[in-house]
């Protein structure tokens, strides 16, 4: 064993150490985006601004890329039953990563994807790309499929991400 006898060395083992040791742990980790709760309100907003504009009544969430509520609103008047509607879409199009209209439309052709967990295959869930990369998603419930789907979209473009 080498005695680590100057103080230079002993500093400079340690530095080599530690360097190795994070270079390890970053090789395990991702680094990823995440949706704030000011961008989640900031597509609410949005959204909102779409519904109120063509005399729509919704409920809208937004959640974040692991499919978990982070905002919501259910406009005055909205229907009760579209509240877990309009979060089950959010998460569907987060954790499947993809538009909720995508899985209705497969569901036509592959009736096997229904049995998907957590799914609400009903147009009106966007997810939010950043990237490329998916931090979160919109949901909107309490028109018809295409609307809802325009007010989530309404709502991303507010927030200043591209759809």
């Amino acid at each position: 064993m080498i005695a680590l006898k100057t103080p230079f060395l002993q500093r400079f083992c340690a530095v080599a150490a530690l360097t190795l040791f994070s270079t390890c742990i970053s090789a395990q980790t991702i680094d990823r985006k995440t949706l704030s709760i000011e961008a989640a309100n900031k597509i609410i907003a949005g959204a909102l601004e779409e519904a109120k504009n063509n005399n729509w009544i919704v409920n809208i969430a937004v959640v974040d890329d692991s499919g978990h509520l982070l905002s919501f609103q259910r406009m005055d008047g909205g229907l009760v039953g579209s509240i877990d509607v309009s979060i089950g879409k959010a998460r569907t199009a987060a954790i499947f990563r993809r538009s909720t209209k995508i899985l209705e439309e497969a569901a036509k052709t592959r009736p096997a994807i229904v049995t998907l967990p957590n799914g609400v295959l009903l147009q009106g869930g966007v997810p939010i790309l950043i990237y490329g990369q998916t931090v979160g998603a919109v949901g909107v419930s309490g028109v018809t499929s295409q609307q809802d789907e325009q007010i989530a979209e309404a709502g991303i473009r507010a927030a200043g991400f591209a759809k």
